[in-house]
């Protein structure tokens, strides 16, 4: 017998899953959210929320450092990393708490455990108390993702780790190799570099943030290397031991075969090693053979509506694949939810989702990048305004990088927009919504963008993309 019946089972905390479990109860479906770990999943407890506030610290000290070009002296900067540390914990905790409040608010049942199908409508659920049974009309898994290792390189927590272990180092090491220059690994290398530690960055593409636009990738990754990063590009790593001291690494190039040496390669030495290589869904005992889910490629295959291969089971956020972004998985859980209520669902566009990466500058961009307009063998032009000629970003000291815009050759309909900029993922919106809007250059022209501000830029980049520029 079933020890507990639900209009709607959601397996999993996380931003994806917690958003929908509450959307459901909102609209009346009596819902449960089977979480083992903490509400809110890798995002609010370890992942985006805790590193911005990591971030901002490093951000802070930079400003404290460059204090002298607004004319204000400061004493040499000194910090206390373990309320560095903290306070990001702190952020966390009342975040966890946050999710528990809106949970008794909506009356979401949370039970504490690990959810295992068992068949299209029924799950185990180990809990610390014995194992309980669960009906369901309708599942939902939101079960995130894992970092991924090496083929012959393991976690070990404490000289091999991955960004879980980063948030919470007791010290800034002096030397760390992050290998892995997308998002994570870019944002942990400016952190601790910010800190002074000697980061080496190590990337098996020519560029970092390989799956961004490369124009503003590479410079990005001069700007890192001017701040002290080594930016290792078109390189991987053969080998690694544990040493005594640390760890030692071998070097190599991309494009040596696996098993070999590469007599241009070199040994890099370093405190600990942060493999940041990407992430596989969390697909593991979860009984998706027995419910007959299938999967591919270590994620849960969905329609685009995240309808499973059974009908009533649904997958949202990372298990279903990439993007793997919180956002993209709160946006799923919603949809899914009113899915489920009968209400439409209109399935969203991957190429509208947006993606920032939190350094400093920050890059953030939304829709195609100028390499995929070129694979995809669309005719665009392209704009670009730099914000060394913005006169707000003058003011604010912050003249780092630039607005690049592309439109469809036709019908001037906006394809893609790539930001690099200390703001730039607060700038991102207004592109998104016209991506999402199917906008214009000409409609972006036609509206008055305030002045003084950052946003200027991107009006500024349409009007040189249609040969309009007046302040370039």
């Amino acid at each position: 017998m079933a020890e507990g019946t639900y209009g709607v089972v959601v397996v999993g905390g996380g931003p994806g899953g917690y958003v929908c479990a509450i959307r459901a109860a909102q609209l009346g479906f009596k819902t449960l959210c089977i979480e083992e770990a903490e509400l809110g999943g890798v995002c609010l407890n370890w992942g985006c929320i805790p590193t911005k506030a990591l971030l901002k610290a490093a951000a802070v000290l930079n400003e404290v450092r460059h204090a002298d070009q607004f004319g204000i002296q400061v004493s040499q900067p000194a910090w206390d990393f373990s309320r560095v540390i903290g306070r990001s914990r702190e952020i966390a905790g009342r975040l966890n708490r946050g999710v528990q409040s809106l949970f008794k608010k909506y009356k979401v049942e949370h039970l504490p455990g690990r959810g295992q199908l068992t068949g299209a409508h029924t799950l185990a659920v180990s809990t610390p108390a014995g194992s309980k049974t669960i009906q369901a009309e309708h599942i939902v898994l939101a079960t995130g993702a894992k970092p991924r290792s090496l083929p012959g390189i393991n976690f070990d927590g404490k000289k091999i780790i991955s960004s879980r272990e980063a948030m919470v180092l007791p010290q800034v090491p002096k030397r760390m190799l992050i290998v892995g220059a997308g998002p994570i690994g870019v944002e942990f290398a400016f952190f601790y570099a910010t800190f002074g530690c000697a980061v080496t960055l190590v990337e098996i593409h020519d560029h970092i943030l390989p799956i961004n636009d490369e124009e503003l990738g590479v410079l990005l990754g001069k700007s890192l290397g001017k701040r002290g990063i080594e930016v290792c590009c078109s390189s991987k790593i053969a080998r690694i031991s544990v040493e005594a001291g640390g760890i030692k690494a071998r070097l190599v190039g991309a494009q040596t075969p696996a098993g070999a040496d590469d007599p241009a390669g070199r040994d890099v030495e370093a405190d600990l090693c942060l493999l940041a290589v990407g992430m596989s869904g969390n697909i593991e005992k979860l009984g998706l053979e027995q419910a007959s889910v299938k999967t591919s490629g270590g994620f849960i295959v969905t329609d685009p509506s995240c309808r499973t291969s059974v009908r009533n089971i649904f997958a949202i956020g990372d298990v279903n694949g990439a993007p793997l972004l919180a956002h993209k998985a709160s946006f799923e859980g919603v949809g899914v939810a009113e899915q489920i209520a009968g209400e439409k669902y209109s399935p969203f566009n991957k190429d509208d989702v947006p993606g920032c990466v939190y350094s400093q500058p920050q890059l953030a961009g939304v829709g195609l990048t100028e390499e995929q307009c070129k694979e995809r063998k669309i005719a665009f032009r392209v704009g670009r305004f730099p914000f060394m000629a913005n006169r707000m970003a003058l003011g604010v000291g912050d003249t780092e990088g630039l607005v690049k815009l592309l439109f469809g050759q036709k019908h001037g309909e906006l394809l893609g927009a790539h930001i690099l900029h200390g703001e730039a993922a607060e700038l991102i919106s207004e592109l998104a919504l016209g991506r999402r809007l199917e906008i214009t250059g000409e409609e972006i022209l036609a509206t008055m963008h305030p002045h003084p501000t950052l946003s200027e830029a991107v009006h500024e980049a349409t009007a040189q993309a249609f040969g309009e520029a007046v302040n370039i």
